[in-house]
């Protein structure tokens, strides 16, 4: 059976890159029917924080990328790494290192003079004697000295390591907290993972793991390295690009589905396919199709995948996640039409749920003003008597729908000889304080009787006020 795990550490948000990770070891497990466990790497006590956990758990959820088990948290399974370094130290796999810190900077200093590779030489590997005064020692796993580890990469294919690259790891501090490596090798054994899928930056520490894995006699996972997300211009992602985690994207009005196709797309490919739904990454996704070579985000790629779902999904699920973004603007959105009628109005002409509950804002909360190019350009004294008689026949309507609304509007422009948007842009002025609405028709239904007469009304007293020679 497959299992996989996602395991950050809490030291910041959940970034694209950690929720990319998340997104194909989530993948890889749905589409091997396996679970899939969430696991807080949270040892770093200094840098650790709650906020970066309930950030992390924060950005799961709103992706959607559920877990099977979990959350573990590594600071709650401290008994348990103390047992398995006994073990080591037992068997003789491991020793105590009685260097002190000024000990192993003049070793490096002499390395670095020979022009040689820093490194711990060993020096405790056998050592019999008594403890060290007045030193706490650190705990190191006895590395082989000889032969190779050959990391099957499923991404990269087979790469090696020759054991004599390789110094005897930290295992365990002077303070007696164990350290990353160890914590996730516990870890791995005792979840039964079988796939390890994560960032290329760990891929040195992937020989150590599997060697203390084989000392304890555990099964070796699988191991996948996913090359890093670059910025668009080639260079390391970093905040000065744009959103930073995952939440972020949300706040900048990106629906999840969209976010997920784009992550999928980066640095993992199925054809010539670009869009996919949940269910149609998890049928085709497979590690054969990840690139080797880093992917650079593209924005106006984001951008496009958030307007095609927009405009394709659920209105009423589109509405769910508007609902944040309208409530963002202190609007409380049952003073105005339903929200899923205002998707289905805007979608075509939004780019992200923020565009789309800006540009409605007039549809549940008076403006103060007029746009004053929309206002200089309409709302002259020539559409004074067309409003007047749009606001008469809308009056006039009882059935507060579309198709008859706009029907009333081409009968004004019909009967006036005018063009239909010399009526229906100075209208548009009128109700929404702008040049740019939904078709009018559909904007006037959304907006409501009694709040669209209002309107032109007041349009009407602004034209007479700014047009003192316009027929009264």
């Amino acid at each position: 059976m497959v299992k996989t795990r996602f395991a950050p550490s809490p030291t910041g948000y959940l970034h694209i890159g950690g929720a990319r990770t998340a997104l194909f070891s989530w993948l890889f497990a749905r589409h091997h029917g396996g679970p899939f466990v969430l696991r807080i790497e949270d040892t770093d006590l200094e840098r650790s924080t709650p906020a970066a956990v309930n950030a992390i758990l924060e950005g799961m959820n709103w992706l959607g990328l559920d877990y099977d088990e979990g959350p573990f948290y590594q600071t709650q399974r401290f008994d348990r790494y103390r047992e398995v370094l006994q073990q080591l130290l037992r068997s003789g796999q491991a020793y105590y290192c009685y260097c002190t810190r000024e000990e192993l900077e003049a070793l490096r200093s002499e390395q670095m003079t020979r022009k040689e590779k820093p490194r711990y030489d060993g020096r405790y590997r056998d050592y019999q004697g008594p403890p060290r005064t007045g030193v706490e020692p650190v705990v190191r796993f006895k590395n082989p000295l000889s032969g190779s580890v050959v990391v099957e990469d499923l991404i990269r294919g087979n790469i090696i390591f020759q054991n004599s690259e390789l110094d005897d790891l930290i295992i365990a501090r002077a303070d007696g907290t164990p350290t990353y490596n160890f914590c996730v090798v516990v870890d791995d054994m005792d979840m039964g993972i079988t796939h390890v899928i994560r960032g290329d930056d760990h891929i040195n520490n992937t020989p150590r793991q599997i060697n203390i894995l084989k000392a304890l006699g555990a099964p070796v996972p699988q191991y996948g390295h996913v090359p890093m997300i670059l910025a668009p211009d080639g260079q390391k992602l970093s905040k000065r690009h744009g959103a930073a985690s995952v939440m972020e994207y949300r706040d900048l009005g990106y629906l999840p589905e969209a976010v997920l196709n784009y992550l999928v797309r980066l640095g993992w490919s199925h054809g010539d396919q670009e869009i996919f739904s949940l269910d149609e990454m998890v049928s085709a996704f497979d590690l054969g199709g990840c690139n080797k070579a880093p992917s650079a985000i593209n924005p106006s790629k984001l951008i496009w995948l958030n307007k095609h779902y927009l405009k394709t999904l659920d209105p009423a699920h589109v509405a769910r996640h508007l609902s944040w973004h309208i409530g963002q603007l202190d609007i409380d959105p049952s003073t105005g039409p339903a929200l899923p009628e205002v998707v289905r109005a805007f979608a075509e002409r939004s780019d992200t749920l923020r565009d789309m509950a800006q540009a409605a804002v007039f549809l549940y909360r008076e403006f103060d003003d007029y746009d004053a190019k929309a206002a200089s350009k309409n709302l002259t004294p020539a559409a004074l008597e067309p409003l007047r008689q749009v606001h008469a026949a809308l009056r006039a309507l009882s059935s507060w729908q579309a198709e008859p609304i706009h029907e009333v509007i081409k009968q004004v422009a019909t009967t006036a000889g005018l063009a239909l948007g010399k009526v229906a842009q100075p209208l548009r002025v009128a109700i929404s304080g702008t040049a740019v609405s939904p078709p009018i028709d559909i904007t006037l239904q959304l907006l409501g009787q009694a709040r669209t007469l209002a309107r032109i009304e007041r349009a009407l007293a602004y034209i007479e006020r700014h047009s003192p020679l316009a027929e009264k």
